[in-house]
């Protein structure tokens, strides 16, 4: 492909382009993929450990919201912390996201292989992860506004298949002569039991949250990005967690023996089929794969922009992470790269996908609350008092959200991550000869036009 690293990125996505690419990356059907688990874990009060996971992750919404505006640029987590904190620092935790961006693609594969293999079981689980990642790369390279275009789709989908399933569970319902109160706070917490059962299942259910924080990495293909990423990252928040209380709570009602699965990891499966049939259980099906396809797509897009982003600060080989196609305006080398790294889901398993991707979403969500505190009240010295509830308090209170979460990880999660960091730390003593000269960086002018950036090296 011809082209040169001077090509910039077009800025074609509004809100509603970002708002989408957001829930697609989220799944909105994750509720189901989760459920039975969680369901065992809060004992049935799931719609109230969605409700504490979404106040929490609202926290490092909003501070991901304060960096977007600041530094509207395509590097995310890693342009924040570098930017407020520390390059070095900036350096590690971006290498760190690399495990959240670049091992979502492979889970997602993985996932949708595991689907349509178990539907067509005819068909290895190789075909279609061979299928699906040759086709979301194709996609991805073609420019931003067909990604858009073919999630707008598949998200719609899910929404009408989340629809059909409320709409069954009701009718449900209301055939059974349940004498259930639909709006019961029973419902959604028992005081029978602990709160520390709704803390567990916030623990595990924080983590399908992940997908606000992937718009940021669109700053730089978006209209007036200063304005409608903040607007997006919260929307995308808000609206995906409204959506899980909603539904999980109707399933509660529906289906209140959660201790009943024939196989918790696919209860929600058991409870499409009690709800709807055979008939039901193909369309819902149908709707967990296209969610899968759909945050595969979404996710594919973010890693590339976070390479491009490292890539252009010659963090990573600028040859071919800070290449963007003259035409389609798109990191086409990085999508491609992603494209083939995803190629270890044919020998991958989830858990340990899981295990990196997991590591990855918590260092990131810890440090842009830091960053936060760092740029405003400490550097910017914004201490009045609401500038001390938005960028001190509020952040305070995700960053310690995050940090409990991330003692939670399982022990591989920690064990891989750690060894990941090791890795990125030796990497960067060697490009900083020991410290002894800063990474390089790249800065925003605001003077001249928004995609322009110029390269500095900061002591």
């Amino acid at each position: 492909m011809k082209g040169n690293q001077s090509a910039t990125f077009a800025r074609t996505l509004t809100l509603r382009s970002l708002v989408i690419l957001g829930l697609a990356y989220m799944a909105p059907m994750t509720v189901f993929t989760t459920y039975g688990v969680v369901a065992q874990t809060t004992h049935g009060m799931v719609s109230m450990a969605y409700a504490f996971a979404l106040a929490a992750m609202l926290f490092t919404a909003y501070s991901y919201g304060h960096m977007a505006k600041e530094y509207p640029l395509s590097g995310s987590a890693y342009t924040y912390t570098q930017k407020s904190i520390s390059p070095h620092i900036g350096f590690l935790v971006g290498w760190s996201v690399l495990l959240d961006y670049l091992f979502l693609p492979i889970i997602n594969f993985l996932l949708a292989g595991t689907f349509l293999s178990a539907a067509f079981p005819s068909i290895p689980s190789t075909f279609w992860i061979l299928l699906f990642i040759v086709i979301i790369t194709c996609i991805n390279v073609f420019g931003i506004q067909m990604t858009a275009k073919v999630n707008g789709i598949l998200v719609l989908f899910q929404f009408l298949i989340t629809a059909l399933f409320v709409i069954l569970s009701i009718k449900r319902m209301i055939e059974g002569e349940s004498d259930i109160l639909f709006f019961s706070s029973l419902h959604l917490f028992d005081s029978k039991d602990s709160f520390s059962f709704v803390l567990s299942g916030a623990s595990i259910l924080c983590l399908s949250f992940l997908g606000f924080d992937a718009v940021t990495t669109l700053s730089e293909e978006t209209v007036d990005p200063k304005k409608n990423v903040p607007k997006a990252i919260l929307l995308v928040a808000f609206i995906g967690g409204i959506l899980f209380i909603l539904v999980s709570y109707i399933t509660q009602l529906v289906y209140p023996n959660y201790h009943s699965f024939k196989v918790v990891d696919s209860a929600s499966f058991e409870i499409a089929a009690y709800i709807g049939g055979t008939l039901f259980s193909s369309v819902f099906l149908a709707g967990i794969i296209t969610s899968t396809i759909a945050s595969g797509i979404s996710s594919h897009a973010s890693a590339s922009r976070l390479l491009y982003a490292m890539g252009r600060e010659s963090m990573l080989p600028k040859r071919l992470f800070a290449y963007i196609h003259p035409k389609y305006k798109t990191p086409s080398r990085n999508v491609i790269f992603i494209g083939v790294l995803s190629l270890s889901a044919l020998v991958m398993d989830v858990v340990t996908a899981a295990s990196f991707i997991n590591f990855g979403a918590l260092i990131a969500f810890t440090f842009v609350n830091i960053s936060v505190i760092f740029h405003y009240y400490i550097r910017g010295k914004q201490r009045d008092f609401k500038s001390t509830c938005r960028y001190l308090i509020s952040p305070i209170i995700g960053a310690v959200f995050t940090v409990w979460l991330w003692t939670s990880l399982d022990i591989k999660s920690i064990s891989l991550g750690s060894i990941w960091v090791v890795i990125g730390f030796i990497y960067l003593l060697y490009k900083t000869s020991f410290f002894t000269k800063a990474p390089p960086q790249f800065t925003f002018d605001e003077k001249t036009e928004p995609n322009k950036f110029k390269t500095e090296h900061i002591s």
